[in-house]
C-alpha cells in the first residue's frame, strides 16, 4: 500500500473542505445551493465515474469479488438493523431516531465513493456499488421508518430501481459482461465528469459546517455515536471477513465503507419529519471530520492484518 498516496488523499479532502467552507463563509456560494451541488452529484458525476469503473475483462476472481461484497453488505446491514433497535431507546425521540436512521445509512454511496476509488482505484469503485445495493435498499425502507411511522413499500422500491447510481451500476455490469468497449471519446467524457465527483463531494460538506458552524458538536451522545458507527461496526466487519477468509481487496473495501460517517440524508430527513435537525446536522459534520482522519489508520491496520 502506497501510503503517500492515502495521506494526498486524506489532505485534498480537508482542502476541498476548507474550500467549501469558505466559499461559504464568503458568501460566494450560499446554503441554499448545496441542493444543485448534490444533485450534480448523484445524478451526474457519480453515475459516469460508475460506467466508468466498469471498464475491465470480468473474470471468475472479479465475479467472486462482486458477489462476496454483496453478501458482505446484506450481513452488516442486518448488523446495524439489531444495533439501531437496541443502543438508543433511553434517548430523546427526536434524538433516537437520528442516530437509528444513521446507524442503518452511512454516507457510503456519497463519500464513500470517493475513499473506495481513491484507495483501491476502478476495481474498488466497481466492488463499492455492489456493497452499495443493500445499503440504498435499507436507506428507502428501515431508514425511512426510523422518522415516519410508516413507509410506503411501493415507493420505496421505486426509489431504489430508479436511482442513478444503481441504474448507472445496471449499465456497467451489462457492459463489462458483454465485453463491450466505450469508446475511447465517450470514455473521456464520463472521466472528466466522474472525476468532479470527490471535490463536490468535499465542497458539499464543507458548506454544511459553515452553515450550522462548531458549536454543540462534541457532546456524549455525538461521541457514543461516533464510537458506533467509526470503530464498532467497522472492527465487526473486519473480524467477519477475516474469519470467512475473504480476499484483501473485499476485506478492505468493506471494512472502509463500513467506516463511513453518518449520511448525509440524515439533517435532511430530520427535517421533513420534524425531528432534531440542528443535532442531525451535527452528528454528520462530527463523524464526517472524524472518519477522514481516522481513514489512514483503518486503512494501516486492514493492511497489517490481510
Amino acid at each position: 500500500m502506497d501510503l503517500s498516496r492515502l495521506f494526498i488523499l486524506q489532505f485534498t479532502m480537508f482542502a476541498e473542505m476548507a474550500a467549501g467552507y469558505a466559499l461559504c463563509k464568503l458568501n460566494i456560494l450560499k446554503p441554499s445551493e448545496r441542493g444543485v451541488i448534490s444533485r450534480l452529484v448523484v445524478n451526474v458525476f457519480l453515475p459516469c465515474s460508475i460506467v466508468n469503473s466498469f471498464a475491465f475483462e470480468l473474470d471468475a476472481k472479479t465475479l467472486h469479488g462482486f458477489f462476496s461484497v454483496l453478501a458482505i453488505s446484506c450481513a452488516i446491514q442486518g448488523f446495524c438493523y439489531v444495533l439501531s433497535k437496541v443502543l438508543y431507546n433511553r434517548l430523546s425521540p427526536g434524538h433516537r431516531s437520528v442516530l437509528q436512521y444513521s446507524t442503518l445509512c452511512s454516507n457510503a454511496g456519497f463519500l464513500g465513493n470517493a475513499v473506495a476509488q481513491g484507495v483501491y482505484g476502478d476495481i474498488g469503485m466497481a466492488y463499492g456499488q455492489f456493497y452499495l445495493i443493500p445499503v440504498r435498499i435499507m436507506m428507502w425502507s428501515a431508514g425511512i421508518s426510523c422518522f415516519a411511522e410508516k413507509s410506503d413499500p411501493k415507493k420505496a422500491i421505486k426509489l431504489i430501481l430508479t436511482h442513478p447510481c444503481i441504474i448507472s451500476c445496471a449499465i456497467g455490469v451489462v457492459l463489462m459482461a458483454l465485453g463491450i468497449q466505450i469508446p475511447a471519446a465517450i470514455k473521456s467524457v464520463l472521466s472528466g465528469l466522474g472525476n468532479c465527483g470527490t471535490p463536490c463531494i468535499m465542497i458539499f460538506l464543507g458548506m454544511i459546517m459553515a452553515e450550522i458552524g462548531f458549536s454543540g458538536m462534541v457532546t456524549k451522545t455525538t461521541v457514543y455515536f461516533s464510537f458506533i458507527r467509526l470503530l464498532l461496526i467497522p472492527a465487526c466487519v473486519l473480524a467477519g471477513c477475516v474469519l470467512t477468509k475473504n480476499e484483501a481487496v473485499v476485506t478492505g473495501l468493506s471494512t472502509l465503507l463500513a467506516a463511513m460517517p453518518a449520511g448525509s440524508t440524515t439533517a435532511v430527513l430530520a427535517q421533513q419529519y420534524h425531528a432534531d435537525e440542528k443535532f442531525a446536522a451535527n452528528v454528520v459534520v462530527f463523524t464526517t471530520l472524524l472518519s477522514i482522519a481516522l481513514l489512514p489508520v483503518w486503512v494501516i491496520f486492514i493492511h497489517s492484518v490481510v
